[in-house]
């Protein structure tokens, strides 16, 4: 087949709608569904994926083959996330009309590099911009980039947090790199997420240099155990242990960084939106006092995947670090969003966390948060009540669960995970495997947790038999 058939084709596809009406059949299947499928596929249905592997095509094939393929075959091979009873990793489910604006959004298909490539995503970002930091209370001129996730956002705040320390030492690392650069003490808790350690190596800070700080039985940084801070260090701490969910000293650790002039980044995925909650503000008590934030929208706010927020307090720090320069980018008087974020070319997520924060409101956002507790802390309180034994203290949204036995908690974990009923996953606590449940969906109710305890108190008489 010659391109100008193909041509022809797709033109007529765009014209008729069949195509589209297919697709947005299949999503209403799999918006009916999806709360009574399995939550992890059965082995079963794994191996239909099977049916994905083939050679490169010789030539063009039916689309309306091809989006049914996707849908019999990948719809049932999907991680019910967006359903009530995910409590893996801290996936949030997706808000309706976030949902919706997403697929109005991937039909615009932008690229929010430059306002000129795409005006609406770039109004979008600058009323995010202020409505995300007027909810968590941060100062009036935070900058925001919208990027994939807390992984890059915390790349995009400990780079300029690198590039700011340097400078005090009259030291440009954009121009002359790291070979030669004055030293950066970074101040770190021990159980500082995987991503920032990550970030570190990336950045050519090192992991090995960072100074761990030792965290109490909740997993909290032990202002005893903090070491002297000056003008060279950058501190990162957690809003949001990724197990426990505990908060560190914020307010405590931040005058102590302030006094000393040293930068604060605080890593709050999930648990910086505690900050827009009135029952749950205190947690996160002086974070306005810290110089960058990374969050995640498709978390906790439930907005769709991939929506992540880096905040930097210092608008021109953060512009300096992902700079980019080029005769042929057209920068303007408005918003351009590549001057925040490394990507050039990136998907406009704006619109969906836009569609999400306007739907919500302030009074939506915290009546959001709000029952995302209330869950834990029926979840944690129904556990505790059938003998599993709670180690966490419950204060956001996260619950580390085990059993008496560490072999019969590693049985369940197990069990759980291949029971299609639900799925969870499993850290290691205080030296002792651990259920690790994350409660982040608008979705789940009192009764999927009910149910989930029940068959968690099924599945332990079956590991004890």
């Amino acid at each position: 087949m010659y391109f100008e058939e193909l041509f022809l084709e797709m033109n007529e596809q765009i014209k008729t709608k069949e195509l589209f009406e297919d697709a947005k059949k299949y999503a209403y299947d799999y918006l009916d569904s999806v709360k009574g499928m399995d939550v992890f596929p059965s082995d079963s249905t794994l191996s239909e994926l099977s049916a994905f592997s083939e050679p490169v095509p010789k030539g063009p094939g039916s689309p309306q083959e091809i989006i049914k393929l996707l849908h019999d075959i990948g719809s049932k091979n999907t991680v019910a996330q967006t359903g009530g009873r995910y409590f893996g990793f801290v996936d949030g489910g997706a808000a309706p009309v976030a949902l919706a604006a997403k697929w109005l959004s991937d039909v615009w298909d932008q690229n929010t590099a430059l306002f000129v490539i795409s005006p609406i995503a770039a109004k979008l970002e600058e009323i995010c911009e202020k409505w995300v930091a007027q909810l968590l209370g941060l100062p009036e001129n935070t900058a925001a980039g919208f990027v994939s996730g807390s992984s890059t956002a915390i790349i995009c705040g400990l780079a300029a947090a690198r590039n700011e320390l340097l400078s005090r030492h009259g030291w440009d690392v954009s121009e002359k790199g790291l070979f030669g650069a004055p030293p950066i003490r970074v101040v770190i808790s021990k159980q500082t997420h995987s991503s920032v350690w990550k970030a570190l190596s990336m950045l050519g800070l090192g992991k090995e240099n960072a100074e761990a700080v030792p965290t109490d039985r909740q997993g909290r940084i032990r202002l005893d155990k903090l070491p002297p801070l000056d003008s060279s260090t950058l501190l990162i701490i957690q809003a949001g242990n990724v197990n426990g969910g505990a908060f560190d000293p914020i307010d405590e650790l931040c005058d102590i960084a302030g006094k000393a002039n040293a930068w604060v980044h605080i890593d709050g995925a999930f648990g910086l939106w505690a900050a827009a909650c009135e029952n749950t503000r205190f947690l996160t008590k002086g974070i306005e006092k810290a110089d960058s934030w990374p969050v995640d929208a498709h978390k906790t706010l439930n907005a769709p995947y991939d929506c992540g927020i880096v905040l930097c307090k210092n608008r021109a720090m953060l512009v300096n670090a992902m700079q980019a320069t080029g005769s042929y980018l057209q920068y303007s008087d408005n918003r351009d969003g590549m001057l925040y974020t490394p990507e050039m070319s990136r998907r406009a997520r704006s619109i969906e966390l836009w569609a999400t924060l306007k739907y919500f409101g302030k009074s939506g956002v915290d009546e959001l948060v709000n029952r995302l507790c209330a869950m834990t802390s029926h979840f944690a309180a129904q556990l505790e009540k059938h003998g599993f034994i709670v180690e966490n203290e419950v204060v956001f949204n996260q619950i580390v669960m085990r059993c008496e036995d560490s072999n019969e908690t590693t049985e369940l974990l197990k069990m759980i995970q291949s029971s299609g009923k639900c799925w969870c996953g499993g850290a290691t606590w205080n030296n002792e495997p651990v259920v690790r449940i994350s409660v982040c969906s608008w979705q789940t109710t009192t009764s999927d947790i009910d149910e989930c305890v029940r068959l968690f108190v099924e599945l332990r008489k079956r590991v004890n038999h």
